[in-house]
């Protein structure tokens, strides 16, 4: 006789358990896309108009080929959905949810100064959960695929406060695979920053290719291992800055090479950077020239600083105009953007 629950009164308590588990697994993760998304800011509007960027400290200039403008105007989305498709066939049939599915967010928002950041290997859960599968970017399938690697706890710059290298840098591993829209998704997960500031962001730098080179300088010393004077196409210089956000080497020589081989690596670490300015950590940022005294919590103080190496300064808002600009029209999603 084959096993089971037999009688009717068997079934109706095993009916009972199963609606009971699924309706604590739904209002649990129902609770925690509310925390998540509680903690968040939406992009600000537009700031003064664009130009070009100086050197400096930990200055990042922009690939002037991504620097195209659209006329071209969308309104941003902002929030968060209910559970996925597939969490709701699995509900509607009696199977067990999927926990990634019910609570994962559709939307990162960026979390407060000092806020608790979700790992990285939370974050891939999540952005797994609610795939983007169709890669827009081919040319960067070979990036896509390769992972990173561990950076340790002495990376971030003696002007920095201790607490960036004892907190922020050991996070930094590039450890996730997936579309180029996935990748940058799963580091505004990690870092805590609006996912369509990120997009932006990388539309202004590299129109969203890791192979993007520039910075390109005489300075020998500048250069990566395996990119010397010439070795990339143009006599006497070689580039400084590689990737989907144009990391710098001579500021990030402990991300070498997994910034020019990873677009995970190149991604996590550019806005671990923007985490320790967005944290309060780079107090160097009042001893070079700024427009206002530095402080905690802007984020676009920090976005700028990113560019210029510098805070609040004319290149610095210009760079955030621009980035505001992408923002603004959800230049990501354009069709001259697509390049399958």
């Amino acid at each position: 006789m084959r096993r089971g629950v037999r009688s009717r009164a068997g079934r109706h308590g095993l009916l009972f358990g199963v609606v009971a588990v699924l309706l604590v697994t739904v209002t649990a993760g129902s609770l925690a896309i509310v925390h998540y998304a509680s903690l968040g800011t939406a992009p600000a509007g537009m700031g003064p108009a664009g130009g070009t960027s100086p050197a400096g400290p930990g200055a990042h200039r922009a690939d002037t080929a991504a620097l195209r403008n659209s006329t071209r105007p969308a309104t941003p989305r902002y929030g968060i959905s209910s559970a996925s498709p597939r969490a709701r066939r699995a509900a509607s049939a009696g199977f067990a949810l999927n926990a990634a599915d019910v609570t994962a967010p559709a939307f990162f928002r960026t979390l407060p100064p000092g806020a608790k950041l979700p790992s990285g290997a939370q974050c891939a859960r999540w952005v797994r959960a609610r795939p983007t599968p169709r890669e827009n970017k081919g040319a960067n399938r070979p990036f896509n695929r390769t992972t990173g690697q561990h950076i340790g706890g002495s990376f971030f710059p003696a002007g920095d406060t201790p607490q960036a290298d004892r907190l922020l840098a050991p996070r930094i591993n590039g450890d996730f695979t997936g579309t180029t829209s996935e990748i940058l998704r799963w580091a505004a997960c990690k870092w805590g920053i609006s996912q369509n500031i990120v997009f932006a962001q990388a539309a202004v730098e590299s129109w969203w290719n890791q192979t993007t080179l520039g910075d390109w300088g005489t300075d020998a010393s500048a250069c990566p291992p395996g990119h010397g004077l010439g070795a990339n196409g143009k006599p006497g210089l070689c580039p400084q800055s590689y990737g989907i956000l144009q990391n710098r080497y001579p500021f990030e020589r402990a991300s070498w090479p997994g910034i020019a081989k990873s677009t995970a690596m190149n991604a996590d670490t550019a806005y671990a950077i923007w985490r320790s300015c967005y944290d309060g950590y780079e107090t160097w940022l009042d001893s070079v020239p700024h427009g206002s005294p530095y402080r905690a919590g802007d984020v676009w103080g920090c976005v700028g600083r990113w560019f210029a190496g510098s805070w609040h300064t004319t290149p610095a808002q210009q760079y955030i105009t621009r980035v505001r600009q992408y923002l603004r029209e959800r230049i990501w999603t354009q069709p001259d953007f697509q390049q399958p």
